[in-house]
């Protein structure tokens, strides 16, 4: 298995719980694998860590995967803020068929803008990981 030096080390840290951000001096934050602030150029990056939860700042409900994902679908997959960086990650825990009814509003969707989660990191059958949000009930 190949080693993505600096991504995996991130998700080694997501997965034990130790999520972190690369910041600059100048306030700006990134993702690894950088040695390079993405928005001024400085090199002196620190990590930072990532809160324990985020909340969902959007989702979509992915019915064509591409050829990785594709024994998975229908599955939600969303962007969630957590702080100082944004992370996109497959919800788990919930149910992609769940859908709004548009006239009445009466039935849920599978996650709500808002809604906190949690990142992990979740190993898939072909060896790869991915990062995965799992719901924090309130």
């Amino acid at each position: 298995m190949v080693r993505n030096t600096g991504y995996d080390e991130w998700l080694d840290a997501v997965a034990d719980g130790e999520g972190y951000a690369l910041t600059c001096p100048n306030g700006h934050a990134s993702l690894p694998p950088r040695h390079v602030c993405p928005d001024c150029g400085v090199t002196d990056l620190s990590e930072t860590a990532l809160p324990s939860a985020g909340t969902v700042e959007t989702f979509t409900v992915v019915h064509v995967g591409t050829p990785a994902f594709a024994d998975e679908t229908p599955y939600v997959t969303a962007i969630a803020d957590f702080g100082s960086v944004r992370l996109t990650g497959v919800v788990r825990g919930v149910d992609p068929e769940t859908e709004a009814d548009d006239e009445q509003q009466t039935n849920p969707e599978p996650i709500a803008i808002g809604d906190p989660v949690e990142a992990g990191v979740e190993r898939r059958s072909n060896g790869d990981r991915t990062l995965v949000f799992d719901p924090v009930e309130e």
